[in-house]
């Protein structure tokens, strides 16, 4: 089953997107060679980009707190191990003050390296980072695989804290949400949401074997959800066709 999420408001877009970059940077920082090590500092300079934004961490920072205050409420609950929440809090209180730590925006710390920041200047130019632009970064390149890795993981150290405050709030938010099978008729689905309660993530697993594509839609009020077929130009047209999947809405 292939998964896709849908998310209701900008700031889980943003904490979805920050997601996918520290995936994709885990994964570029864990190989060996001086190509992937260079995309993996090209994501950092994107998670710099994406974390700039003047409220984020004091978003995360309330989203932590408000998620404390809902996990506290419930103590004392019959149907509820004290144990696991008493671990979920400690989780949610670690990442808290690792974030609140954390001074200035994240990645802040990089733009007093003037080696990294005369690299990033230029990795947005096409063939700007050629080795007679930056002859200083082409030697970088031709270090061990250890040595590279050691640099990169030094200057992600700032960005982690951001990272597990990520992982913790997409982790509740995910978690909040009971996947329940649907079906949408001749290619189409919609869903009223009920007054009242605010939704803020959508997921959805569709079988690939079906060869569809989804086009999610919706707001506070409202889903809907297109299956799409594409043609051997990439254009997309609706299938009209029956389908099930499974769909999650998380609040």
């Amino acid at each position: 089953m292939v998964l896709y999420e849908y998310p209701f408001n900008e700031s889980i877009r943003t904490m979805l997107r920050l997601e996918h970059l520290f995936d994709r940077l885990g994964q570029l920082i864990s190989r060996e060679t001086a190509l992937d090590h260079h995309f993996a500092l090209v994501t950092i300079f994107e998670i710099m980009d994406v974390a700039s934004r003047a409220d984020l961490k004091s978003d995360l920072l309330k989203e932590l707190e408000r998620h404390k205050a809902q996990l506290n409420g419930y103590r004392g609950n019959p149907a509820i191990a004290e144990s696991v929440l008493d671990e979920v809090i400690a989780r949610i209180d670690r990442a808290f003050a690792n974030l609140n730590q954390l001074s200035g925006k994240a990645g802040h710390a990089l733009t007093t390296n003037e080696w990294l920041m005369s690299i990033r200047s230029r990795i947005s130019i096409p063939g700007g980072t050629c080795e007679f632009d930056l002859p200083a970064y082409y030697t970088w390149q031709q270090f061990l695989p250890a040595r590279r890795r050691n640099d990169l993981m030094q200057w992600t150290q700032s960005l982690m804290p951001l990272a597990e405050a990520l992982q913790v709030l997409l982790g509740l938010l995910r978690d909040s949400g009971a996947p329940h099978k649907v079906a949408a008729q001749a290619g189409q689905f919609q869903q009223s949401l009920p007054q009242g309660r605010s939704y803020h993530l959508l997921r959805m697993r569709l079988d690939p074997s079906l060869g569809l594509i989804p086009e999610i839609s919706g707001h506070r009020l409202m889903i809907s959800i297109r299956l799409m077929r594409q043609d051997e130009e990439g254009r997309l047209k609706l299938a009209q066709q029956d389908a099930s999947f499974e769909l999650t809405l998380c609040a």
